[in-house]
């Protein structure tokens, strides 16, 4: 989607961020404060919130603020929607975003399964499964404690005319549109996944997570990049611990964090998909099993 004249122009769209959680408010708050037509599309109580309060930010990186970002439960019609949901909301947010009639759709959703739901759901309508890496923690409905020193967001190459994409280069995190779809959600996914199912299983941080069982940390390793390669991403054991090493120590994942207080969890999209994926290519995934079976128990 090179050509100028077949993609919406960025200063012309709104944005609307289904989803303005830590990593969607956040993303709101950018948009909004670079000046671009934004609108963080939540639950009523959130979006009571944010009519309320805006959302402030407490950021190293972008500085701190209060932006007074519109809200609303509906999706604006023909917007570029940005989805940034726990991938286990999709279902319920799927509706409205497909009754709205987006332009686009640029989801930033974990794992690599929910692709095929969203372009089933939206006939017609460009969509492009992103990723994006931030810490971020909400406070409060209204309050996002921006913790990383960074916002680096990965989009697929075909994506790299959507208005979404050029708005966010535009608004302060890094973007970098290259590779396909597969490409940007497998590289993250890799990680995230040995990440979020070490961490969960031991309830340690990631520098004790990965150090804990050696021998569990390399079948895991083994198990993610075999399925990785069996769906077309070749990978390879030795460069995902590489990227593991650049962790740091006491980072924590979000799957970890809902497991232990009891609330909802990406473990089906995270430890789920793989297994499923290792059933469909006979990848053998023994390890994760276990550590699934564990956490779900």
């Amino acid at each position: 989607m090179s050509d100028e004249s077949d993609v919406t122009r960025a200063d012309e769209t709104v944005f609307a961020v289904v989803g303005p959680g830590a990593v969607g408010g956040l993303v709101a708050w950018l948009l909004h404060r670079a000046g671009r037509d934004v609108v963080a599309v939540g639950r009523p109580a959130t979006v009571d919130a944010l009519r309320a309060d805006g959302i402030e930010v407490r950021s190293a990186q972008f500085g701190s603020g209060v932006e007074r970002v519109p809200a609303d439960t509906v999706v604006p019609d023909g917007a570029s929607v940005i989805l940034a949901t726990k991938a286990y909301g999709l279902d319920a947010v799927l509706p409205d975003i497909a009754a709205s009639r987006p332009v686009e759709v640029v989801s930033f959703l974990n794992g690599v399964e929910h692709v095929g739901p969203l372009r089933a759901a939206l006939p017609g309508v460009a969509v492009a499964g992103a990723s994006v890496a931030v810490s971020a923690l909400r406070l409060s409905p209204s309050v996002i404690d921006h913790r990383s020193p960074f916002v680096n967001i990965e989009a697929p190459e075909a994506a790299a005319g959507f208005a979404a994409v050029r708005a966010l280069a535009d608004a302060g995190p890094r973007v970098r549109a290259r590779g396909t779809e597969s490409e940007v959600l497998w590289a993250k996914f890799r990680m995230l996944a040995t990440l979020a199912l070490l961490t969960s299983h031991w309830r340690q941080p990631a520098g004790a997570a990965l150090s804990a069982d050696p021998e569990l940390t390399e079948a895991v390793v083994a198990e993610i990049v075999a399925c990785s390669t069996a769906e077309g991403v070749p990978a390879t054991a030795v460069a995902l611990m590489s990227v593991l090493a650049t962790v740091p120590g006491g980072m924590r994942t979000s799957l970890q964090e809902d497991l232990a207080a009891g609330a909802p969890s990406e473990l089906d999209a995270i430890g789920g998909a793989l297994l499923r994926i290792g059933e469909r290519d006979g990848v053998p995934t023994p390890a994760i099993a276990r550590i699934v079976a564990g956490l779900g128990s």
